[in-house]
């Protein structure tokens, strides 16, 4: 599904990503650890075209996206979900949702896909015509996902999913996340909640100072407290304390 290799990106003089490779295999969810300033979002943004890759290439579906333009990629099946979701706080839940399906021009297909979304996030549904700045934390979480859903991704990357959520929150978003998996999206979710992201991915990458230190599987990073301790600084006696 996603192939990604020796990929490098910099800002300047700053290499906040160096030579990484990795794989994302269709229908997987995929986890990627590591402190802040590791170079995380500095990767989703270059696979999805926000940023300029400065070495290596990213390649979705066998089409090669390396310097593809962000909207292009979207229209191939790759869409982001980005950290601080990022809704635009003025406009209703509605239209929040029609901004996720701009790229596309079916409109029975848009109309259905929302009618989706809202069996899905039945929030949604009650708050459609609300600003979207009058939902709660979780609540616009929701939007925010249901909203790059209506580009109707294959890979669906989220940045830092539980970001400020209070921990009954978290859960429902990471019980959201497995359950878009049962319907054949594939998953690559960079977090800082280590644990709980561990308990839900199939496979593993840790990023450290712009390169990669680990990839596994996840039941081989939780089971091990050496590993747990050497790549992100708790073990399983503190799994809910997530390297930041």
């Amino acid at each position: 599904m996603l192939v990604i290799d020796q990929l490098s990106v910099s800002y300047g003089a700053i290499k906040a990503v160096r030579e990484v490779s990795l794989r994302v295999e269709k229908g997987e969810i995929v986890a990627l650890l590591g402190p802040n300033g590791a170079g995380k979002t500095s990767l989703i943004s270059a696979i999805i075209g926000l940023v300029p890759a400065s070495g290596g290439r990213v390649v979705l579906d066998g089409v090669d996206i390396t310097r593809r333009r962000t909207e292009d990629i979207v229209r191939l099946g790759a869409t982001v979900t980005p950290e601080g979701r990022h809704i635009f706080a003025d406009l209703s839940v509605g239209q929040n949702l029609r901004l996720g399906a701009a790229t596309r021009r079916d409109r029975d297909g848009i109309a259905a896909d929302t009618e989706r979304m809202l069996a899905m996030f039945p929030i949604l549904r009650e708050r459609f015509a609300s600003r979207a700045q009058t939902l709660s934390g979780g609540e616009q979480q929701q939007l925010a996902i249901a909203r790059s859903m209506m580009s109707r991704p294959k890979l669906l990357m989220l940045d830092e999913p539980s970001l400020g959520l209070a921990p009954k929150l978290v859960e429902q978003i990471f019980g959201l996340i497995t359950e878009l998996r049962t319907q054949g999206l594939t998953l690559l979710v960079v977090e800082q909640n280590a644990y709980d992201a561990l308990a839900m991915a199939d496979r593993a990458y840790i990023m450290n100072s712009g390169r990669l230190q680990f990839s596994g599987r996840s039941e081989e990073l939780l089971a091990s407290d050496d590993l747990m301790e050497l790549y992100l600084g708790t073990g399983t006696g503190v799994h809910a304390g997530a390297a930041s």
